[in-house]
């Protein structure tokens, strides 16, 4: 009787259970445990790191691991840079990159088709012998065409090496792509900006595992995205951001995920898709220990129960389910009621609240009838280049002083630019303390264009020097950044002055960052806007417009009311350049004062 290598669902989870129920780790208080794995078509290998129980005071508690990453099949051998989820660009290169990856999989497809075909044919052939005449071997020419079949035909189809060569060449495929490819890092970024829109835009868990960008009941604002065409998620897809939510010990998020994993796993349990990596069992798991972590002893005991339904001789999760009817005796004769649920502030924002509601709207920028001081002008500044075409300035804030100047660039200046950093992205640092560093709280890529890389950058000096009136060569002012944001790519509120004089901004000697001109090079379909803090207003993207404000006051002091920040991109591909002047060079062009206000 032929068989594949039994059921491979069945296959996965045993092998899950049999390193889960043989691990164990003393103190539940530490970061989630680091399980690696792979997983390539019928097989599943697992390398366990270190064990998996906890202890609660005097209780011992088993729960599932964490931190669960694939693996090559020769070691443990560099992988290729985490850096794809950061930049749209990026991404859309590896949009190209699945391209080729379809194109080897249709090839692979259209050979076994083939070769499928032929062996139905070969099958219908030997079928109709044994249900017509030639059932009998009388004739001796259907007996020598048995014999045949029996000594070399079975044995070339039985050992036919089509099927290796075409399974090899589809794995050869993948591997000569496979340096391109996002790491597993990159899926945990991709899974960290789905739960930053969520948060920043108070998107509905369910509403977005329907391809709907839908906001939370009982929020004031209407939805900011109706996409062209909806994108669901899968099972496995919700799957994957709850673990790893759950790695990071996150369960406010983690519970919202592996809810909507288990209940899409519950519809089409019984059928496995080959390319998931999760499954029913897999989520019950997560999501009871999620509810366990977050004190709800009940939800967690049910859904153990329903794991142990579908895994009845599973002796972990039996022993959790003891644990959880003595909690709930316990909880119960002490009168305690599970804890509400608390999404955690990861970064330590104290602005997050006000951040966040202007990211959802235009906070309370006022509108030109409402402050007469706020207009609309044409400006030349006196400059030559400026006469035939002044600027077009929107006067957006007077205190922070704010100005949008519209049609500051071409569209063909625009896409200039971006062809000239494209090959130069990196990923984008910031300061902290005395050195420069990747932080989560900056989601982008960005390269610095010097003035001699093109003329459309000398060009583009001119023009800046004539719009602010300051002295933009270097070093009295930095080279131009390009930035490509990423997916949910952000920059959470920031200066753009130094606030300390260890900063490594004052390593070009030429004091502190005085002002700030920024290009928004593209538009966007939704989110991205400018939020200015404590000035209370937020600025739109406004493709091939400048938005420019002073950092410093007139006295040197930094002003804090340009805490700003640039807010999750919901939708789209945002580019922006910036141009960040600084003080020394700016002596007779602005003037100082000793009025803290000026």
């Amino acid at each position: 009787m032929c068989s594949r290598n039994g059921d491979r669902r069945m296959a996965k989870h045993t092998a899950t259970n049999y390193l889960s129920e043989n691990n164990s780790r003393q103190d539940p208080n530490l970061p989630p445990i680091t399980r690696l794995g792979f997983s390539r078509g019928t097989y599943e290998f697992k390398v366990c790191l270190m064990g998996l129980s906890g202890s609660l005071g005097s209780r011992q508690m088993a729960f599932p691991a964490a931190g669960e990453q694939r693996v090559a099949l020769f070691g443990l051998l560099p992988g290729p840079e985490a850096e794809t989820f950061t930049s749209m660009l990026s991404i859309q290169q590896a949009l190209a990159t699945e391209r080729e990856l379809l194109q080897c999989l249709r090839t692979y497809l259209e050979e076994e088709t083939s070769r499928i075909e032929d062996l139905r044919r070969f099958y219908q052939k030997i079928q109709a012998f044994h249900q017509g005449g030639g059932g009998t071997v009388v004739n001796p020419l259907s007996a020598y065409t048995l014999i045949k079949r029996l000594q070399s035909e079975w044995l070339n189809v039985a050992y036919s090496r089509e099927a290796g060569e075409n399974s090899r060449a589809l794995k050869s495929g993948y591997q000569r792509l496979e340096k391109r490819l996002p790491a597993f890092e990159d899926l945990e970024g991709a899974a960290r900006a789905v739960m930053r829109l969520q948060d920043v835009y108070s998107l509905s868990v369910q509403g977005l595992v329907q391809g709907k960008f839908r906001r939370v009941s009982g929020t004031p604002f209407s939805d900011v995205y109706s996409p062209r065409q909806d994108f669901s998620l899968s099972a496995d897809d919700c799957f994957q951001i709850g673990k790893v939510a759950y790695d990071m010990e996150d369960h406010y998020h983690s519970i919202a995920w592996l809810e909507e994993a288990v209940n899409l796993f519950r519809v089409s349990y019984g059928s496995w898709n080959t390319e998931d990596e999760g499954s029913l069992e897999d989520a019950l798991d997560h999501l009871a220990f999620s509810y366990f972590k977050a004190g709800n002893i009940s939800h967690a005991l049910s859904l153990s129960q329903e794991f142990l339904h579908y895994d009845p001789s599973n002796k972990r999760i039996a022993r959790n389910i003891l644990k959880y009817e003595k909690l709930l005796l316990e909880s119960a004769e002490a009168g305690e009621e599970a804890p509400a649920l608390q999404r955690p502030n990861v970064t330590h924002l104290e602005t997050r609240d006000a951040y966040e509601q202007l990211c959802q709207t235009l906070g309370s920028q006022p509108t030109q009838y409402q402050e007469a001081h706020l207009s609309c002008s044409y400006e030349a500044h006196g400059d030559p280049q400026l006469i035939l075409q002044p600027l077009k300035r929107e006067i957006i804030h007077q205190r922070p002083y704010v100005a949008l100047y519209h049609d500051f660039v071409s569209d063909s200046e625009a896409k200039k630019i971006k062809e000239l950093a494209a090959p130069r992205l990196q990923r984008s640092i910031v300061a902290s303390g005395e050195r420069q560093q990747k932080a989560d709280y900056r989601i982008s890529k960005s390269a610095w264009l010097k003035d001699t890389v093109d003329p459309l950058i000398v060009t583009l000096d001119r023009r800046i020097a004539a719009l602010t009136g300051l002295n933009i060569q270097h070093p009295y002012a930095e080279y131009l950044q390009v930035v490509n944001y990423g997916l949910g790519g952000h920059y959470e509120p920031h200066f753009d002055h130094a606030t300390s004089r260890k900063s490594p901004l004052y390593r070009l000697k030429s004091g502190n960052r005085i002002a700030t001109l920024m290009v928004y090079l593209s538009s966007v379909e939704a989110g991205g806007s400018t939020a200015f803090i404590y000035a209370n207003f937020s600025v739109p993207v406004v493709q091939n417009a400048a938005l420019f404000w002073w950092n410093l006051h007139q006295n040197g002091e930094g002003d804090e009311d340009t805490l700003h920040a640039g807010c999750p991109v919901l939708a789209g591909d945002k580019w922006v350049a910036n141009k960040w002047i600084h003080e020394h060079g700016q002596e007779f062009r602005r003037r100082c004062s000793a009025n803290p206000e000026e």
